[in-house]
């Protein structure tokens, strides 16, 4: 996981970016899917802002089969959510 917080540098939030890093350890599998999002993300599109991210969860929940994978794909959406102001 050494190359994960450089990733999570990308994000635009930094308090997301934080929260994170610090729950890395917490939330192994949310981590590591949030990574790839985010790599995913910056290869495709060269950022990973939060509506890009949870546009692309949304996308890989409707094409996982897996339950345990789609309850962690739903807590990162959760996250991902509670880190994104509203449009005012």
């Amino acid at each position: 996981m050494a190359q994960q917080p450089d990733v999570f540098s990308a994000l635009h939030n930094p308090a997301l970016s934080a929260y994170v890093r610090n729950a890395a350890d917490l939330m192994p599998d949310e981590s590591a899917l949030l990574a790839t999002a985010i790599r995913s993300l910056l290869v495709s599109q060269g950022h990973a802002s939060n509506k890009d991210i949870i546009l692309w969860l949304i996308g890989t929940l409707e094409t996982t089969h897996d339950a345990t994978t789609a309850d962690v794909i739903r807590h990162c959406l959760e996250l991902v959510v509670s880190y994104t102001m509203d449009d005012i």
